[in-house]
């Protein structure tokens, strides 16, 4: 036989239990509502540099740590020890549950460094997407191998998982991220490209070649030829079309001879409404060659072109 005094300080444990789990349960639920999950923060430069988070000297690079999520200002003083080397200042929002990744590739300017700022942030549930800036901008993007488009570029149709993207300029070196998107989260990234040397090289060559004037250019004179005109030829040979006429007395310079016919090829004024030069040949019966000028340009008088067909071709 259970005696009641018995029964009855049982039911009041089991109350009691009841009653501290759920307070457990509600002290638990408040700690993770006013502390929620932490947000992954990572920082890789090249050379090594000293880390700042708001003002707070916490290590050297590579850093990695979980912060509260929020706002943060990240400043990296690179080691310069041969070279001055351009520090690194940015604002970023630390998400919760994920990780924020920043890149960093010193030179001696802000402008001919490179690197990568790698957030995320939080969409519709079960969407996937990426956005990228690009510094310069328009740079072209591909997705795993696939051009995709010009920066400033977003999409979300991309799938969950692993990617590589790949951000190309003209004059900037080239660079190549992996990533890796997530459910319900949108990536997106700022890309920074350094500026190519070898690029800059090569247009300054270019600007500085001058297209050499030849120090003794072979020039002919035109003849009579009881015509008043002697007609250029787009070949070395009577039988050619015409482009165009030039008159007795005047001289240019020989681009070409013909070994077997002895024609000359020059530049005349091009009489279509666009101006320009017309190149073609000359009979060397109503052309003699005067010698060699430093001059090349001449100011010859422009015959219009007449069909007759009782002129005898030059």
């Amino acid at each position: 036989m259970i005696h009641l005094p018995i029964v009855k300080k049982v039911r009041t444990t089991l109350l009691i239990l009841i009653v501290l789990a759920v307070l457990i349960g509600i002290v638990l639920f408040t700690i993770n509502a006013l502390n929620p999950a932490g947000a992954g923060i990572l920082i890789e430069t090249n050379p090594p540099s000293t880390v700042f988070i708001n003002g707070e000297q916490l290590g050297r690079t590579p850093y990695k740590s979980v912060r509260r999520p929020g706002e943060v200002i990240v400043k990296l003083i690179p080691d310069s020890f041969d070279r001055p080397l351009a520090p690194y200042e940015t604002k970023i929002n630390l998400v919760s549950g994920v990780e924020t990744v920043i890149r960093r590739e010193f030179a001696e300017t802000e402008e001919l460094s490179a690197g990568e700022v790698v957030s995320f942030e939080k969409t519709t549930k079960g969407e996937v997407g990426i956005a990228l800036v690009s510094i310069p901008d328009s740079a072209q993007l591909a997705i795993d191998g696939q051009i995709r488009g010009f920066a400033p570029y977003k999409t979300s149709s991309i799938s969950e998982g692993d990617h590589r993207l790949t951000i190309n300029a003209s004059g900037y070196l080239e660079r190549i991220m992996d990533i890796k998107t997530h459910s319900g989260y949108n990536l997106t990234a700022v890309v920074k490209l350094a500026p190519d040397p070898q690029f800059e090289e090569n247009q300054e060559l270019e600007s500085e070649i001058v297209e050499p004037v030849p120090e003794e250019a072979l020039r002919v004179e035109i003849l009579e030829t009881g015509t008043g005109f002697l007609r250029v030829r787009s070949e070395p040979s009577t039988l050619s079309s015409e482009v165009g006429r030039v008159n007795p007395g005047e001289t240019y310079v020989v681009l070409e001879s013909d070994d077997q016919t002895g024609w000359y090829r020059i530049e005349i004024p091009s009489e279509s409404e666009d101006g320009g030069a017309v190149q073609g040949w000359v009979s060397n019966q109503y052309a003699k060659e005067v010698g060699s000028s430093d001059t090349i340009s001449i100011t010859p008088t422009i015959s219009p072109i007449v069909f007759s067909p009782t002129a005898t071709p030059q």
